[in-house]
């Protein structure tokens, strides 16, 4: 019998790596990527993971996860949030940072989202995890979007200075795989 397969919808090779990675081999289906050309949309965190998986389902007709990402400022009552790639990509690390000039309040929470979706297009399943942390002055490699202004809680590391085995296993991605991949396992027909 040949394991079932499930969509995750991502052109990011580092990120479908990482999520390979934090699932393991006791994930009961293999992850395959699709690039797909979603909307960017506006609202809350679990209205645009909601809209994105049901037009990504609905596109490929296939059982597909997807994954939102934002990065919370608690000074700006959570904003970027979900438009951080917007903001990471117009500013850049150093001006994520400079945000927050004119605030004591550095901390953040940083919220993956991901979705599921059967392909029946009727229920989206939502799995979150969230880190707690301080925005900082950029440290470490540049290779991961917003990693190196983020430090979690508890480290003097930013999440770019950790290892990706040590990320792996506290990042706000490592908390909604985890709850995905329970969801799975449990669920799973044998």
């Amino acid at each position: 019998m040949s394991q079932k397969t499930l969509t995750f919808v991502t052109g990011n090779i580092k990120k479908l790596e990482e999520v390979r990675a934090i699932l393991g081999n006791n994930f009961p289906f293999s992850l395959i990527n699709h690039n797909l050309d979603l909307p960017e949309l506006q609202g809350e965190i679990e209205e645009i993971s909601v809209k994105k998986c049901l037009e990504a389902a609905r596109r490929l007709k296939t059982p597909v996860i997807i994954e939102d990402t934002s990065l919370c400022f608690n000074a700006l009552k959570g904003l970027p949030g979900p438009y951080i790639k917007w903001f990471l990509d117009k500013l850049g690390p150093e001006g994520l940072h400079k945000l927050l000039t004119g605030w004591d309040d550095k901390s953040a929470e940083a919220v993956c989202t991901f979705a599921y979706c059967s392909g029946d297009y009727e229920d989206v399943i939502l799995f979150e995890g969230k880190t707690q942390g301080t925005i900082v002055y950029p440290r470490g490699p540049r290779d991961f979007g917003w990693d190196p202004v983020f430090q979690p809680e508890g480290y003097v590391k930013t999440y770019a200075e950790l290892s990706k085995e040590e990320k792996n296993k506290i990042s706000h991605r490592f908390k909604a795989l985890d709850k995905l991949r329970r969801h799975f396992i449990e669920n799973v027909e044998h």
